[in-house]
């Protein structure tokens, strides 16, 4: 026979593990409609946009081999180095559009980044794996951008095509970046000696060899 306190206890214990029980459902069941609705008790940030400046881009052409300057309005950071990353990728995504004059794959995706140091003395080559110094506000900049590979592998090969596509990049640098007045290209990090078989990537660029041509040559 059972005692009369363990059924009392048996009793209680009972009655808890099935009040616990549809506690628990309840508390599910709130949970699931609340995911359902979508509701979420954190309060939301709408996305802070830039302002759109207006920004000038050397548009390169392949049927004349030139280079035009064209106006367009953009939402740049105020960085110089996110700025200077924001206008060359609108630059790549007109070359990447259907019916460009200078048709390059990849768009802006194609620029992962551009760092911004000191110009360099002519005998000197930047290192990719060296810390990179601060400019003062007045001196003059050297721009290294870090394409990636995959623009690298799909660009057309030729040397006039390769040259015009780093000339209207450094052309576009200047026009927006005064400062800037060298330019060197890196491919995913790396030094690399063309961009497709043929322009010579090895080299500093100087602002004064882009500049908006009419059928000139490059």
């Amino acid at each position: 026979m059972i005692p009369r306190y363990q059924t009392i206890l048996f009793s209680i214990l009972l009655l808890a593990s099935v009040a616990m029980g549809i506690t628990l459902w309840h508390l599910r069941e709130r949970a699931h409609q609340r995911l359902v609705a979508g509701q979420d008790s954190a309060p939301t940030k709408a996305p802070e946009v830039a302002p759109a400046e207006p920004a000038t881009l050397l548009v390169a052409n392949d049927f004349d081999n030139s280079m035009l300057a064209q106006v367009q309005s953009l939402p740049l950071p105020a960085d110089p180095g996110a700025r200077a990353r924001a206008i060359l990728g609108k630059l790549l995504d007109l070359y990447a559009a259907p019916g460009a004059a200078h048709p390059v794959s990849g768009g802006a995706s194609s620029v992962a980044q551009v760092f911004l140091m000191p110009a360099l003395a002519p005998a000197q080559a930047p290192d990719p794996k060296a810390a990179l110094p601060k400019a003062s506000d007045s001196s003059p900049q050297l721009a290294v951008v870090n394409l990636t590979a995959s623009f690298a592998a799909t660009h057309p090969s030729g040397i006039e095509t390769e040259t015009l596509t780093l000339l209207s990049i450094c052309g576009t640098l200047h026009a927006n970046l005064p400062r800037i007045t060298q330019v060197r290209f890196l491919v995913d990090g790396q030094r690399r000696t063309t961009l497709a078989g043929h322009a010579d990537l090895s080299r500093t660029f100087l602002a004064t060899e882009a500049s908006p041509t009419d059928g000139a040559n490059p």
